[in-house]
């Protein structure tokens, strides 16, 4: 990408290398699946990373910290991207909500190290980047980008901005009412159709990201050869069915909760292509139209 010139978010709490607290959690971009797929690659054990990053979801009371220390200029190189990107969707989204009549309430990020404390609960680097609406606070260990780029297969800048503006595409539904709206619904409802409620979401986050890089690159001129496919490999090895086909050799569909590998590219690339809110009816669809 480039993003020479560009500024960063004045909207970002730096907290690497505070000290976390007890865990609780919260579903992030791939939770506890991607805590499996990671076991996988590294040689560990996928089911109990993945029966640790369940603990954290429903409340086991651990402590973690981190050590204070300097961070390396590829970790001060992240950072600063990070804080371009988040100043990038500011800039899209403020517009859009303006042309909407509405107002834009900008998200704070946080960055974090190992964990942190949210309004959601404990936040672990093993849930990978989340959205808090109970704070509207967006929360990244800049750590998942070299799990991304080492462990997953998907590297460079935009693959790296896409997982970003999928979260602040979170916020934007939580603005908008969706998220309050699905969540309300989904704890009525059984497990397997709760899955097919989150799926709806992710996949209408992903639609935001792409809606966010289409306005990105047309404001800035962001994109550079070669950082679609990034974006489209990332969203590939993210999808359920490619992570749990990693770290177990097979697929469980009903457990699905983010969408499969070709979902969440569909998705992205529908938002990417026509940049038009409107288009990203992944609510209104059937579940064969996903």
């Amino acid at each position: 990408m480039n993003l020479d010139g560009r500024r960063e978010s004045s909207n970002v709490e730096d907290r690497r290398g505070m000290s976390g607290g007890k865990k609780a959690g919260m579903a992030g971009i791939g939770g506890v699946i991607i805590a499996m797929a990671i076991a996988y690659f590294t040689g560990g054990n996928p089911l109990e990373a993945g029966i640790q990053a369940a603990q954290q979801s429903f409340g086991e009371n651990t402590e973690v910290s981190a050590d204070q220390r300097e961070f390396t200029e590829e970790e001060q190189e992240l950072a600063t991207f990070a804080t371009q990107i988040l100043a990038g969707t500011e800039d899209v989204w403020e517009d859009i909500f303006e042309e909407n009549d509405m107002k834009y309430q900008v998200p704070t990020m946080v960055l974090y190290t190992d964990g942190t404390q949210t309004a959601c609960g404990q936040g672990s680097a093993a849930m990978g980047p989340f959205y808090c609406s109970g704070d509207q606070k967006l929360y990244i260990d800049l750590s998942f980008f070299t799990t991304m780029k080492q462990q997953l297969g998907a590297e460079g800048d935009f693959a790296y901005a896409y997982v970003i503006a999928h979260e602040v595409g979170h916020h934007v539904e939580y603005l908008t009412g969706i998220l309050q709206d699905a969540h309300a619904k989904m704890a009525k409802m059984s497990q397997a159709d709760a899955n097919k409620m989150s799926v709806r979401l992710e996949l209408l986050a992903d639609f935001y990201a792409g809606v966010w890089a289409h306005h990105d690159n047309e404001r800035f001129g962001s994109l550079e050869d070669g950082d679609i496919e990034e974006a489209i490999q990332c969203a590939q090895v993210i999808g359920d069915d490619y992570l749990q086909k990693k770290s177990r050799g097979y697929a469980v569909p009903e457990s699905f909760n983010h969408g499969t590998s070709k979902q969440r590219m569909k998705w992205f690339k529908r938002g990417l292509e026509t940049g038009d809110v409107s288009q990203g009816n992944t609510f209104e669809c059937s579940d064969a139209e996903l």
